[in-house]
């Protein structure tokens, strides 16, 4: 068995209503896979295909935050309960430890498992961090954990990884050469051949988060379009073995009337052969623990 984790920040489950565009846009490779829009109504159970609402909430007031929920849904610990609060952007010095004792990638790695974070990075990434301009993420912080290399626009260029906005549109400008925009489907295709690399591959989108918080109605129908046809890229091309599995940190995007996140469900949509392991998922916290038992790992106590 092997996993492909497409991590969407930003991503509830909200009800079909207007201000919701899951509800408003054609997105006809979603609704053919799941009998309907991504929407909270929508729950799929069979034996290759498992759509449940998840809780990101974590029992802790307040709204659920990306440094808490990623934290959560990549290491298995409730974070939030941990700091006693939704912690907002980026991982203070005590989700740090956590991350690094107990991140999912350096727990398949450490368990001899193949292992890769598929977005590609560029070296003025890396400089702004060095001019402390920017903060390491909760999975560039997997990746250190898990002592894995980082991919490179090199290395997106050759296919072997992809960008973070999926179509390549918003690479900078400054590059030489030009970077050109990529179909969808065609970066679906090349997740896909990583995927079929390794044991377990990560993938993160932060876009549906960007748009939720600008509401902006035209570009949240655009990114449904753009995931419609990556998934349309990615679903055909795995090999048999691996299972495709979708989550996000908390709510935002599936509800455009207001700016913050929100207190929805999110997705956890599994599909391919170990979709049943992710069928009694209730909460972010399960997914990493679900990921280890479908790719065969004793899943441990996590450290706190």
């Amino acid at each position: 068995m092997s996993v492909l984790l497409l991590f969407l920040d930003g991503l509830g489950l909200g009800p079909m209503c207007d201000t919701n565009p899951f509800s408003i846009t054609d997105a006809p490779f979603l609704v053919n896979l799941l009998g309907g829009s991504l929407v909270e109504s929508t729950c799929v159970s069979s034996d290759n295909i498992v759509l449940n609402p998840v809780d990101a909430c974590l029992d802790v007031p307040g709204l659920p935050q990306s440094a808490t929920g990623q934290t959560a849904l990549f290491t298995g610990i409730n974070a939030a309960a941990y700091l006693g609060y939704h912690l907002p952007a980026f991982p203070n010095t005590a989700l740090k430890k956590i991350i690094d004792q107990n991140a999912l990638l350096k727990r398949v790695v450490d368990a001899g498992g193949t292992a890769t974070f598929a977005n590609a990075y560029t070296p003025a990434y890396f400089e702004l961090v060095r001019e402390g301009r920017r903060v390491h993420s909760v999975t560039t912080l997997s990746v250190y954990a898990a002592d894995l290399p980082f991919l490179s626009d090199q290395d997106m260029m050759a296919g072997r990884a992809v960008y973070w906005d999926i179509t390549r549109r918003r690479f900078p400008n400054s590059s030489h050469p030009p970077v050109s925009p990529i179909d969808p489907r065609e970066a679906g295709k090349h997740l896909a051949a990583i995927a079929a690399r390794h044991d377990l591959t990560v993938f993160e989108c932060f876009l549906s988060d960007l748009i939720g918080h600008r509401k902006d109605r035209g570009e949240a129908v655009r990114f449904i379009g753009i995931l419609d046809r990556f998934l349309a890229g990615i679903l055909p091309d795995l090999p048999s073995h691996c299972t495709l599995v979708l989550s996000s940190d908390h709510g935002n995007i599936e509800d455009l009337s207001c700016s913050v996140h929100t207190h929805n469900p999110v997705p956890l949509l599994a599909v391919g052969p170990a979709a049943g392991h992710f069928a009694a998922a209730r909460s972010i916290t399960d997914i990493t623990p679900s990921v280890l038992h479908a790719l065969g790992i004793e899943d441990r106590e996590g450290k706190e």
